[in-house]
C-alpha cells in the first residue's frame, strides 16, 4: 500500500520503465529527456508489480497521457538511470521523483485546475525549475551540470515531439509493448529503467 504524506504518495515498487522502441530521445548536455506516450492500466501494472516481485496491493488504475522521462548518469562509468518523470496523464496528471539508489519512488500529483494543462506545466518545469528538481531526486552532481541555454534550445524540439504523440499515437502497439516491457531497464541491455 503506497504511503502519503504531504501530498506526495511513496510507492514501494519502482515506476514502471519506459518503452525505448516508444520512445524519442533528446539529449540536453549531461541529462536526455524521454518523450513517450503511454497507456496504463491493470495489467500493465500487475506485469511490473510481477517482474519487480512486489507482493502488496495492486491498486485499480486506467489512464494515459505523454510522459517526459529525464535521465541522467548518476556517476561516471554508470547507467543512466530515471530520476524525473512527468506523467501529463488524462485522468490523474503527476510527476515522479525517482531514487534508485534510495529505493525512492514518490509521486506528486497536479490539479489542472490551479497547473492548467500538464504538458504545458511539465516543459515549463524543465524549462526553469529542471536542476531543482534533479537535486531534490538525489542528482546533485547533474543539476550542477544543466546549462539553461542548452535546455531552451532543445525544448522545442521535445515540446513538438511531445504534442505530436499526444495526437498521433497506436494504442495496441503502445499497449502490447508496456505489458511486454514492464521490467527495469539498463544502458547496457539496449534499453532504460524506470509505476506510471
Amino acid at each position: 500500500m503506497p504511503e502519503i504524506d504531504r501530498g506526495v504518495t511513496k510507492y514501494e515498487v519502482m515506476p514502471i520503465p519506459p518503452i525505448e522502441a516508444h520512445s524519442q530521445r533528446f539529449e540536453i548536455g549531461p541529462i536526455s529527456i524521454w518523450v513517450e506516450y503511454r497507456l496504463l492500466d491493470d495489467a500493465i501494472a500487475a506485469a511490473h508489480q510481477s517482474r519487480e516481485s512486489f507482493e502488496g496491493e495492486i491498486q485499480t488504475v486506467e489512464d494515459r497521457g505523454v510522459s517526459l522521462h529525464v535521465f541522467g548518469v548518476p556517476a561516471p562509468g554508470q547507467d543512466e538511470i530515471e530520476f524525473l518523470r512527468f506523467d501529463c496523464f488524462e485522468e490523474d496528471p503527476h510527476y515522479h521523483y525517482v531514487s534508485y539508489a534510495n529505493g525512492t519512488n514518490e509521486m506528486v500529483h497536479l490539479d489542472p485546475n490551479a497547473h492548467g494543462d500538464p504538458l504545458e506545466w511539465a516543459l515549463d518545469c524543465i524549462r526553469t525549475r529542471l536542476p531543482q528538481m534533479l537535486e531534490r531526486a538525489g542528482a546533485r552532481n547533474l543539476a550542477a551540470e544543466v546549462e539553461p541555454a542548452r535546455i531552451e534550445q532543445v525544448l522545442p524540439m521535445v515540446a513538438g515531439a511531445a504534442y505530436r504523440v499526444r495526437f498521433e499515437h497506436d494504442d495496441a502497439t503502445i499497449r502490447s509493448g508496456a505489458i511486454a516491457g514492464a521490467a527495469p531497464l539498463t544502458k547496457s541491455s539496449g534499453a532504460i529503467g524506470g509505476a506510471s
